[in-house]
């Protein structure tokens, strides 16, 4: 790869300066805009006002009686799906920034929309349909403009994280991940409108106890389908979470896959909203039948892309051993999700709740370093690589002194040495830090690494030396 020319002999492309009152109003905006910090205080604040927007009506719509009853109750399997998801992605968690917007984006935009849609198509379907039909108006909108709305809506914000966050998408657990955390906050406002509204007839009419609607209400969607939003979401999910392993050149291919994803997710979703206008046992065959099969599948095949993602950092980790980065305990280790747990047990133990916190950033920061290679290894590779892998090699140089010791500790000294085909990685002996501005495997300048002490051998505490 051809060095870039001094910077004396680089052309540079400006524009004219803006002219006009409307120049010092474009240059702020522009400031503003391009500060990261207010970018998301925007969409945060947008998902507030929608937030306060959605609590308004569905106060409106259950009273303040029913709301506070349906909160009460729809907030109860939030906890445990959100636990699901993130053992799931424990491999490599995604940042909370992360999830608290995708929840956010369930719970406020996405119901927000669906509320509005339904609403207009359920009212368009009443003055449009023949009057003898009209009683079937609703079932039509749930079976087929419900999967519809609500499906692209929540789909939405897996496109944004998928876009704006393209390096949190390894493969099919971060989709599934995401898509989950999204409609998790979806069905938590949903069944806050359904509990209220349910609630507020028992009070209307009387009913109370096993045989009111509130608890025949709590009982489908809470205990018996607290995992049918996401489920449906998670097809698109894993469509955007395959896509992100395909090489660049399959442009085509990565996005027709989200939208398939997508129409299968509205599909599952339109099914599971039509059976319950089915008579009998009807909602029952393919709750049994259907709904629990998909999901235990889709349960398997999260749990078989974790395994593969820890097989991803046992590959690609020991080129970073051989290149002097790693001590040779550390791929087994971080490969293990118990050698990992212990690795911050043994921390605590001697250093203390900080050590620990250490030990897991190491752990998060070599995990990134192993799916940043294996991206470019595949064909996706990140627009910065060199860049980034020198700022991952930075932060794990930074915490080596106790992370290391922690690490070899965790699998009592013994090196499993694998092989990791690909792209040169910056050669780093034992105390010598690569010189700054040296080129590396993928032609981008390795920043410069801290000037501290050598690394520890096995097993040895922080400040000791070889």
């Amino acid at each position: 790869m051809h060095e870039p020319p001094p910077h004396s002999q680089q052309q540079t492309l400006t524009l004219p300066p803006a002219s006009g009152h409307y120049a010092p109003r474009r240059a702020l905006w522009d400031t503003l805009w391009d500060n990261k910090a207010v970018r998301i205080g925007a969409v945060f604040l947008l998902l507030a006002l929608c937030g306060l927007i959605i609590l308004a009506l569905v106060r409106e719509q259950t009273g303040t009686k029913g709301f506070l009853v349906g909160l009460g109750l729809a907030v109860l399997p939030v906890p445990l799906l959100i636990a699901a998801f993130r053992w799931m992605d424990r491999v490599e968690p995604k940042p909370w920034k992360s999830l608290i917007f995708a929840f956010a984006w369930g719970a406020c935009a996405a119901t927000l929309v669906a509320i509005l849609a339904n609403g207009y198509a359920t009212k368009w379907l009443l003055t449009t349909v023949a009057g003898a039909q009209r009683e079937d108006a609703a079932g039509w909108g749930a079976t087929f403009v419900a999967p519809v709305v609500e499906e692209s809506a929540k789909a939405a914000a897996i496109l944004l994280l998928y876009l704006f966050r393209r390096r949190d998408f390894n493969g099919i657990v971060d989709g599934v991940v995401v898509a989950g955390i999204t409609a998790t906050g979806f069905a938590f406002t949903e069944n806050i409108l359904y509990l209220g509204n349910a609630f507020a007839n028992d009070q209307s009419f009387g009913y109370e106890g096993l045989r009111s609607t509130t608890a025949a209400t709590f009982f489908v969607r809470v205990l018996m389908s607290p995992f049918a939003h996401p489920l449906f979401t998670s097809m698109t999910g894993l469509g955007f979470g395959l896509a992100a392993t395909l090489p660049s050149r399959r442009r085509a291919l990565r996005w027709l896959i989200p939208i398939v994803a997508l129409l299968t997710a509205m599909l599952l979703h339109g099914l599971w909203n039509g059976s319950a206008t089915l008579p009998g046992a009807g909602f029952l065959a393919v709750y049994a039948l259907f709904m629990v099969p998909v999901f235990a599948l889709l349960t398997w095949l999260t749990i078989w892309s974790r395994q593969n993602e820890l097989r991803t950092i046992q590959t690609h980790l020991p080129a970073y051993q051989t290149a002097g980065w790693l001590t040779p305990p550390e791929p087994h280790a971080l490969s293990s999700m118990r050698a990992r747990g212990i690795a911050r047990d043994l921390a605590r133990r001697t250093g203390g709740p900080a050590a620990s916190r250490v030990v897991a950033e190491y752990i998060s920061y070599a995990t990134s370093l192993a799916f940043l290679r294996h991206r470019a290894l595949r064909g996706t590779p990140d627009p910065a690589f060199g860049a980034r892998e020198a700022e991952l090699l930075h932060h794990l140089w930074q915490r080596r002194d106790v992370a290391q010791p922690a690490l070899a500790g965790a699998v009592a000294g013994v090196a499993q040495p694998f092989g990791a085909p690909g792209a040169p990685i910056p050669a780093h002996p034992w105390g010598a830090p690569p010189v700054p501005g040296a080129v590396q495997g993928w032609g981008a300048p390795t920043a410069p690494a801290p000037t501290a002490s050598p690394s520890p051998a096995w097993g040895q505490t922080p400040g000791q030396h070889r």
